[in-house]
């Protein structure tokens, strides 16, 4: 009598396979995120906006005026409020202009956060210049604290005609709870 071995190898088999799979996949997921941003960056695509700090232009062309507007949201993990203190202005291309954002934290004990920038459309990301924002660094606010936060900036005179809008969009992130939630 004879004992048939052969299905318990092709168990252990497609659990190996299936195991690989999976590590496949997870390596697949932690990979995408830093090469997802640097095909943001390269291309300005999904309203990543960079990280330089610009220096205002010479030349303010006032033939033409553009809308900014200005969004805030909080990740989930964020126990903040966070806005900003008009929700739109009209600049020139060229122009310097300064906004506040205004942030409080409703924590007891001090959060550190990083905020996110985003602009829409896409292509107006390029032509959106900050030569001084609270995004370029983490921002550490005591239990209760408030603060005004600025960000001064310029539509580049070289947005495309066609472009009379663009949106400002900043997500400030819970740095010790994202690194707890990967």
């Amino acid at each position: 009598m004879s004992v048939n071995t052969e299905p318990k190898l092709s168990t252990a088999r497609l659990v190996a396979r299936l195991g690989l799979v999976v590590v496949a996949m997870f390596g697949f997921g932690y990979v995408m995120v830093p090469i997802y941003d640097v095909f943001c960056d390269i291309t300005g695509l999904n309203g990543k906006t960079s990280d330089e700090v610009a220096t205002a232009p010479v030349i303010v062309d006032t033939s033409r005026t553009v809308t900014v507007e200005f969004d805030a949201t909080l990740n989930e993990y964020m126990q903040w409020e966070f806005a900003p203190e008009v929700h739109k202005v009209t600049v020139h291309p060229g122009e310097l202009k300064t906004v506040n954002y205004r942030v409080r934290n409703r924590m007891d004990q001090d959060v550190n956060g990083q905020a996110v920038p985003s602009v829409a459309p896409g292509q107006a990301a390029e032509y959106l210049k900050k030569t001084e924002c609270f995004c370029f660094t983490q921002q550490t606010l005591k239990a209760g604290e408030v603060r005004d936060m600025p960000v001064t900036f310029f539509i580049d005179p070289a947005l495309p005609d066609d472009v009379h809008v663009v949106s400002l969009s900043y997500t400030f992130f819970d740095l010790a709870k994202l690194a707890s939630h990967p």
